[in-house]
């Protein structure tokens, strides 16, 4: 079993990308509490409309339509790369560090969103896994690896997290926060946040407004804590920065340039 990354302490999760001739009877594996580590041809869980696809959710950048011109700043002008992952962390994504490693994880509310970061990570070089958690949702996590400490170091004081000097959005990074707690909320779109994670809302904000995607700060009573996008210029910038919509993603849960 080959892994991607350092790991620390437990059993090593095999690495996503690549996988030489895999053998289908392997390709998932339980672990302790249920836990499943994703690889090429895994077990994912089934995204919206029946069984899971093996090949959903796990193709390289979406192709941008013919005769259209890609965004400054959107998720199809530069290559994947591991600072993409601070889009989940300025939505409900956490950090943690262990030795001179560090784990990101994040709690998603349905399948199909599972088989996107699956394959996010992978791109990025990162192993993953996932499992379902007690209220019904998905728990996806990355292993312990020396890659992440840099972002956890960045954004971590203490235990708490936030946002470092310069942070700011682009579309890889959208669209990360996106797949993860993106939710069609019409007219608008919700971009949820970390409940726990108050000393990230405000900066979080004015990295939304900076790129053309002021929205209003909803508190915990009114449905939140989230952004939401309203508007038809910024559900259109939106869209242009995030993209086309992956594979697994079901249309309504993806903005619209029309």
């Amino acid at each position: 079993m080959n892994g991607l990354g350092d790991q620390s302490g437990g059993e090593l999760l095999p690495a996503l990308f690549p996988v030489p001739e895999p053998d289908p009877a392997s390709t998932v594996r339980a672990g302790r509490r249920g836990r499943r580590t994703a690889s090429v041809g895994t077990d994912l869980p089934a995204a919206a409309g029946g069984e899971p696809d093996p090949t959903r959710g796990l193709s390289g950048p979406p192709e941008t339509a013919e005769g259209r011109q890609l965004v400054f700043f959107g998720a199809e002008t530069a290559e994947p790369s591991v600072a993409d992952l601070v889009g989940l962390l300025a939505g409900p994504g956490e950090v943690v560090r262990m030795g001179g490693t560090a784990r990101l994880s994040v709690v998603v509310d349905a399948a199909w969103r599972v088989h996107v970061l699956v394959a996010e990570l992978a791109q990025r070089g990162l192993a993953a896994s996932w499992e379902p958690t007690e209220d019904e949702r998905h728990a996806v996590r990355t292993s312990y690896t020396r890659t992440l400490k840099p972002l956890a170091m960045a954004w971590l004081r203490g235990a708490a997290k936030r946002p470092p000097a310069g942070f700011h959005l682009n579309g890889r990074r959208l669209r990360l926060w996106l797949a993860a707690a993106g939710v069609a909320e019409p007219p608008g779109f919700l971009l949820r946040l970390g409940a726990a994670d108050q000393q990230c809302w405000e900066p979080v904000g004015r990295a939304l407004a900076a790129v053309g995607l002021a929205g209003d700060l909803l508190a915990p009573e009114l449905g939140g804590p989230a952004y939401l996008i309203t508007g038809r210029r910024r559900l259109r910038r939106l869209a242009e920065l995030v993209g086309d919509p992956p594979p697994a993603a079901p249309a309504p849960a993806w903005p619209a340039l029309s």
